[in-house]
């Protein structure tokens, strides 16, 4: 690991924790050439699991471009960056124990739709509107509907 001030490549681990999912290590380490404290994550790198889209092509997951999905739907919303990466790390685990090779986009829509309830109405309406494709005003206001029960 190279420091990012000075580009030295040693370094010392001075402390080590593992995340609320056990899904990350984070480490804080010190350059041994110029003291800088940095931290670093691990995270276990799995097999390329594939997202299969509504057409059948094929795209390998990306989390990053799950957590801006969800952030988006959270954006000028009273929601907490951190529930927003938690609720994310919820989702790649459930996707990661689900499916080894493949899963269905529409089932990741599931999963975001599920976690996005839980944070925030209006972020999970905006999500909806966008994951549904609603074609008419009234399946809109169906789905609102179904959200206030």
């Amino acid at each position: 690991m190279r420091c990012p001030k000075c580009a030295g490549p040693d370094d010392k681990v001075i402390d080590s924790r593992a995340s609320r999912e056990a899904t990350t290590i984070r480490r804080r380490r010190e350059c041994l050439s110029c003291g800088h404290r940095f931290t670093t994550y691990e995270e276990i790198e799995h097999d390329a699991l594939m997202v299969v889209k509504r057409d059948g092509n094929r795209e390998q997951f990306c989390k990053e471009k799950l957590l801006n999905g969800v952030r988006i739907a959270c954006q000028k919303r009273p929601v907490d960056a951190k529930a927003t990466e938690d609720a994310v790390e919820h989702i790649v685990s459930q996707i990661t124990d689900g499916y080894e090779r493949e899963i269905p986009s529409l089932q990741i829509g599931e999963f975001v739709m599920d976690a996005l309830r839980g944070l925030d109405d209006v972020a999970y309406v905006r999500f909806a509107s966008v994951y549904r494709r609603f074609a008419e005003a009234t399946e809109f206001v169906e789905e609102v509907q179904k959200l206030e029960k």
